[in-house]
């Protein structure tokens, strides 16, 4: 546990290191904003189905000043089999409220934030907090052309259930196709490793690869899933669709 602290502290000094030589060159005075909707057949978070399974309506809104980022996202969840109402004690709804700096050095994007996940409406007289928070650091970049790649560094002091430190570090690529007809394909793909101090038989690997199919603001995602986790039929292999909009 020591180690692991270690390195998260090791990793936080580099982030402000980062943020500091970035300065105010890199902020561009230029806000944007965004917003998305949309349905996907079952909310998979990092290997784990959050809905039993079922279909689920998704949103969210983001803004950015410059390197400054600000944002929002909400979609259904269902954690308890045949619950359901407001006085269920299950939590209906996931809220994720995040804000961050994207600082560049070169040709390497950094993505350094904060995640904040609610539960609203979730029973947890049991002690098992539902709600937590993370931090994140990221980096990214193109090196070669249409293909993208990037690393992401989750960490959080009392992940959800209440279970101690968690660290999760994933790996992504994604290439983007020249357009087909109206739409824009690319193929992308993510391996995670989910690291928890307290209790390493919690440890587990998960990953996924799909296809999106882009157009104009339209987005179709065809994606197969999976993880290392045995006996779990909530983390076990499944193909999801999702599909969304977004504006402006």
């Amino acid at each position: 546990m020591t180690s692991t602290r270690k390195f998260a502290g090791s990793i936080a000094a580099a982030c402000l290191a980062l943020a500091a030589s970035s300065g105010a060159a890199l902020a561009q005075d230029k806000f944007e904003w965004s917003a998305n909707i949309g349905g996907t057949s079952d909310y998979v978070f990092r290997g784990y189905s959050q809905t039993l399974e079922d279909p689920a309506l998704q949103g969210g809104l983001d803004a950015s000043y410059g390197i400054f980022y600000i944002g929002v996202w909400g979609s259904g969840v269902d954690f308890v089999q045949g619950s359901g109402g407001r006085n269920s004690g299950d939590a209906s709804v996931e809220i994720d409220v995040y804000a961050g700096i994207t600082p560049k050095l070169g040709p390497v994007n950094f993505d350094l934030g904060v995640i904040y996940y609610a539960y609203p409406g979730a029973d947890d007289a049991d002690g098992s907090e539902l709600d937590y928070v993370e931090l994140k650091v990221g980096a990214s970049g193109e090196f070669i052309k249409s293909l993208s790649t990037g690393i992401t560094y989750y960490y959080s002091p009392e992940y959800t259930g209440e279970v101690g430190d968690t660290h999760f570090i994933e790996l992504n690529a994604g290439y983007e196709f020249q357009q087909v007809g109206i739409f824009t394909p690319s193929l992308s793909g993510l391996v995670g490793w989910g690291i928890y101090d307290n209790d390493s038989t919690l440890d587990y690997t998960y990953w996924n690869a799909g296809l999106t199919l882009a157009v104009e603001n339209f987005s179709l995602d065809f994606r197969y899933w999976d993880t290392d986790v045995a006996n779990n039929g909530l983390a076990d292999e499944r193909f999801v669709f999702t599909a969304s909009v977004s504006v402006p």
